[in-house]
């Protein structure tokens, strides 16, 4: 038998021996996270209770100058919490509990391991709602969403979870337990807005303190059906420029529909259709029959096939079962997928769309569309078989690819999965040698021995003019 690692006794003196995971079989489930192209187990995986506890491990690992990553449930999609380098996982889901909710101030404190949805749940009886929605709400944990900067299809109105957070209780690299924000506008540095988003790197979350909002007088929901992407994709930018500001408004082309109705909640879309738009308004009563006849107006105007209003709110919750459960859905339609995360300028979404066609055609590699259209946060879903020999690498590249097309069209590339391992060489599409360099340096004062989280969302300073040719492409 093995012998067992001293840093298992050691940390077990902290944490209890029934919080620490350190066989193999146990450390499987640990060696990825939604990113499935990259495996790596741990070197153990530890659950603390509490702040003093988190501390209290970060401090014997940085004493001992041994790396670890804080983790959540696990759903992220850019590979944030692999540990490639054999690092120590402190899962923060032991952490779950709702603290504290004022309804008179609209605020409501979580522990990290805190489930989205669950938070939406735990207010709804007095009317009120957490508005970061995620499609993997039902699991991410707030914490996650805190490290990720999490959206969600609500966030064309409401914003991302930076637009929530009121405060933060954070365990530096070195165990410091320190408190930022928790007063709406407080003065000095943007704290907050630098730690949400962070992926991890600049600290680990163990108190959040986020804004929740009173429940809309009315909500609307329009289901519209299209016989050509592009004319689907110029009613987003139409129904924009008309003065609305829907609260959701997504899109599916013809293979993410395939793929949903394959899946767990199909609704019976038609067969055939180049793609679909879900269209939500919501707010005071009044006037929001005038906005949804102003939106079924637009797409006519732009050749629909057809456009409904739901007549119920278990029409509108199947509908949007069905749009919240399409990356899962793919696997109804190939054997895997990879996920990708872009962000353009709305009106560049016919342009940027036909670019990821030919990409596909190219390629040879199917890919589904289904994405955020009203902010231009794009999910192209590359259709792959790992099975076949260098099929799983050339969904990499074309994940790049389709990045690079992101890049050239003014946008991003990431609008809320973050980058972790997956783009941190991308991130060269978008920000120079330089640039990069000062962003390393601000993780530098809050992480300077790059023991947390290490090696994620920035690549090593250089090849930058290299990398903003297009892989593929002529340099």
């Amino acid at each position: 038998m093995a012998a067992i690692d001293p840093l298992v006794r050691e940390l077990s003196q902290i944490v209890g021996p029934d919080a620490v995971l350190y066989r193999r079989e146990d450390l499987i489930a640990y060696e990825c996270d939604g990113y499935t192209v990259r495996k790596q187990p741990p070197r153990a995986v530890v659950f603390p209770s509490c702040t003093a506890e988190v501390s209290a491990v970060v401090k014997h690992l940085h004493e001992r100058h041994i790396p670890f990553i804080p983790r959540g449930a696990g759903t992220g999609l850019s590979g944030g919490a692999i540990p490639l380098g054999g690092e120590v996982i402190i899962s923060l889901v032991r952490m779950k509990r709702l603290l504290h909710v004022d309804y008179e101030n609209r605020l409501a404190v979580v522990e990290p391991g805190f489930v989205n949805l669950k938070l939406t749940n735990a207010v709804a009886a007095k009317g009120y709602y957490y508005a970061p929605d995620p499609s993997s709400q039902y699991a991410c944990t707030i914490g996650g969403n805190v490290a990720e900067n999490a959206g969600g299809a609500h966030c064309l109105k409401y914003g991302v979870t930076t637009n929530h957070v009121l405060g933060l209780e954070v365990v530096l690299a070195d165990g410091e337990i320190v408190e930022i924000g928790g007063v709406p506008d407080t003065p000095g540095y943007d704290l907050l807005g630098l730690l949400t988003g962070s992926e991890g790197t600049l600290g680990i979350v163990t108190k959040i303190t986020v804004r929740i909002l009173k429940n809309p007088e009315g909500k609307k929901t329009v289901l519209a059906y299209f016989d050509s992407v592009e004319e689907a994709s110029r009613a987003v930018s139409d129904i924009v420029a008309a003065g609305i500001v829907p609260a959701a408004l997504e899109m599916m082309d013809k293979t993410a529909i395939e793929g949903v109705e394959a899946g767990n909640y199909p609704v019976g879309h038609p067969k055939g259709l180049e793609a679909l738009l879900l269209i939500e308004v919501d707010g005071i009563s009044a006037g929001i029959d005038d906005q949804i006849a102003r939106i079924v107006e637009v797409c006519q105007n732009r050749n629909v096939s057809e456009v409904k209003v739901a007549a119920s709110e278990e029409e509108r919750a199947r509908w949007w079962a069905n749009r919240k459960t399409a990356f899962p859905a793919m696997g109804a339609i190939s054997p895997d997928y990879l996920v990708q995360d872009g962000v353009i300028p709305r009106s560049r979404l016919p342009e940027v769309l036909e670019k990821i066609s030919r990409i596909s055609a190219r390629s040879g590699l199917r890919i589904a569309n289904v994405f955020h259209a009203g902010d231009g946060n794009l999910h192209p879903l590359i259709l792959f078989d790992a099975r076949i020999p260098g099929e799983t690498e050339r969904a990499v590249q074309v994940g790049s690819e389709v990045l690079k097309a992101c890049a050239d069209a003014g946008g991003s590339i990431t609008g809320e999965h973050g980058v972790g391992i997956e783009k941190k060489e991308e991130m060269r599409y978008i920000f120079t040698d330089e640039e990069i360099a000062a962003q390393i340096g601000i993780r530098d004062v809050f992480n300077p021995q790059n023991l947390l989280n290490p090696d994620k969302l920035f690549p090593k300073p250089g090849r930058c003019a290299e990398m903003r040719t297009a892989p593929g492409e002529a340099r």
